[in-house]
């Protein structure tokens, strides 16, 4: 449970600290300008909003929101497509553009289970919904009743004195 608990506290502080790393690794490894470019402009604001859109849809969720803490294929998920992009900021020669295209399609994936969780949480409580509520309770327009003339009681909480 501390591991599910640990990944609900990590998904925000991620949105910052991925993005962050991309531009580390890019120091770090010694790449060229262009690949400067790329960070910057691309993958910095890919990750932040990506890593935005998940912890947004899995903080949605109302078991995550009730237990403050994520589902185990949330953090197999998460732990997925976080590897692999603290892996593209490595920048590893030969295998950047094979540890990219696994990242995004991590990614996506990811997108995916968070729509599919959020889908069958709230599936169950819209079936709730409608058996309380049925066509036999809801008044008909043509009943007589609801077009005769209704008392008003006026209550007052005090009377002021004159």
């Amino acid at each position: 449970m501390w591991l599910r608990e640990a990944f609900f506290r990590w998904l925000v502080p991620a949105a910052f600290l991925l993005p962050l790393w991309l531009f580390v690794g890019w120091a770090i490894f010694g790449q060229n300008a262009w690949s400067l470019l790329w960070v910057l402009l691309m993958a910095m604001p890919t990750v932040f909003v990506g890593q935005l859109i998940l912890t947004l849809l899995t903080r949605s969720r109302p078991s995550v929101r009730a237990e403050r803490a994520v589902s185990w294929w949330d953090v197999a998920g998460f732990t997925v497509w976080h590897g692999l992009t603290i892996a593209v900021g490595l920048f590893v020669d030969g295998g950047f553009g094979w540890l990219l295209t696994g990242a995004i399609l991590a990614a996506i994936a990811l997108f995916w289970l968070q729509l599919w969780q959020l889908w069958n949480e709230a599936r169950g409580t819209g079936i709730r919904i409608r058996e309380t509520v049925s066509w036999s309770t809801a008044p008909r327009v043509d009943d007589s009743a609801s077009q005769a003339a209704h008392d008003v009681i006026v209550i007052e909480e005090s009377r002021t004195k004159d």
